[in-house]
């Protein structure tokens, strides 16, 4: 296998995904800035361009971050992020759908719109006018994901998940692109220091995020 990354908090969920798990996966930097992943050598792989991209040995693919994460926990993994059980594994699907849907959308969407419209209006349908607003609803999402991880310690409860790792990794790119989490939202803001002291996220900061894919 070989897992194209490039920058980004998407690729980052599955380098903390790898480094939680212990992994090793033959990697490929993809350089977004200069739009590599736009080339037909790359699209012939990921239409979409989109990045990161885990290549199969028998040469077929699978992009978004998510569902890298899912093939890698169900077939190598042994289920050590999405759960060990049937049950476990759909509440990891709905907080990481929740996640996705409230927080991960608007905010990225946002700032396409905003700090990254230089970058992105050429390449994706961006939504200036909207930016500001996106970004207030990337904030109210912030907080209805802080009534669901409560005393926590983690989103699931007491197991640490694919959920952690998501709101994790869009939570430190938000707070790079004005985004930052709200210090009133206590209990997430505990989580995050819990999460920040876990080494996979001192792992998965070596690889710098600068913008939100696809780019």
């Amino acid at each position: 296998m070989k897992l194209y990354q490039s920058l980004g908090p998407n690729p980052r969920v599955v380098l903390m995904y790898l480094a939680e798990t212990g992994l090793s996966v033959e990697r490929q930097l993809v350089d977004i800035m200069a739009a590599e992943n736009r080339q037909p050598d790359f699209c012939s792989k990921s239409p979409l361009g989109h990045t990161p991209l885990l290549e199969l040995d028998d040469g077929s693919c699978i992009a978004e971050s998510i569902a890298i994460c899912e093939y890698l926990d169900e077939t190598a993994g042994r289920h050590q992020l999405l759960g060990a059980t049937a049950e476990e594994r759909a509440r990891t699907r709905m907080l990481v759908r929740i996640i996705d849907q409230l927080v991960v959308v608007p905010m990225t969407a946002g700032f396409r719109g905003a700090e990254g419209l230089p970058m992105f209006e050429s390449r994706l349908l961006c939504l200036p006018d909207a930016a500001a607003d996106l970004k207030r609803l990337a904030s109210y999402g912030l907080a209805e994901v802080d009534k669901l991880v409560g005393a926590g310690p983690w989103i699931a409860g007491d197991r640490f998940s694919l959920a952690d790792i998501l709101l994790y990794s869009f939570g430190e790119f938000g707070a790079m692109v004005g985004q930052p989490l709200d210090t009133a939202l206590t209990n997430l803001t505990a989580w995050r220091g819990r999460v920040a002291a876990r080494p996979s996220a001192t792992d998965s900061a070596n690889h710098k995020q600068g913008v939100a894919e696809p780019a």
